[in-house]
């Protein structure tokens, strides 16, 4: 399943009950979980951050307040959220699906289930 921007927290609510080999967070200000072992997925959890991102500006947190929770939680590409993280280039919020790019190269991969040759930086 492939999860771009609030995409992201989509996914992230309904991991738990989708029956997937992979979950991939690109361009993501957070999925509502501060962790993948959160997202209670038998998946294998990928993430990734363009270069020239902007959503990386997005403080990446999540806080209770007058009975609902703000933010969306730990960034995925962080070491604490505990995805695979993948290469994805030094494009933009919007180039994670532009031929030719490390980017979608590295999610075609994952998709027809090539995770050796998925990049990493």
């Amino acid at each position: 399943m492939l999860c771009h921007s609030y995409g992201s927290v989509v996914c992230g609510r309904a991991a738990a009950g989708l029956a997937v080999d992979d979950i991939v967070f690109v361009g993501s200000p957070g999925t509502g979980a501060d962790s993948v072992a959160a997202l209670h997925t038998r998946a294998r959890v990928w993430a990734a951050r363009g270069g020239d991102d902007w959503v990386e500006n997005i403080p990446h947190l999540s806080a209770d307040l007058f009975g609902t929770t703000v933010g969306f939680g730990t960034d995925p590409v962080s070491p604490a959220f505990g995805a695979r993280v993948f290469a994805a280039g030094d494009g933009g919020h919007s180039d994670y699906f532009r031929p030719g790019s490390t980017s979608l190269t590295n999610l075609t991969r994952i998709v027809l289930g090539e995770t050796k040759a998925v990049t990493h930086d």
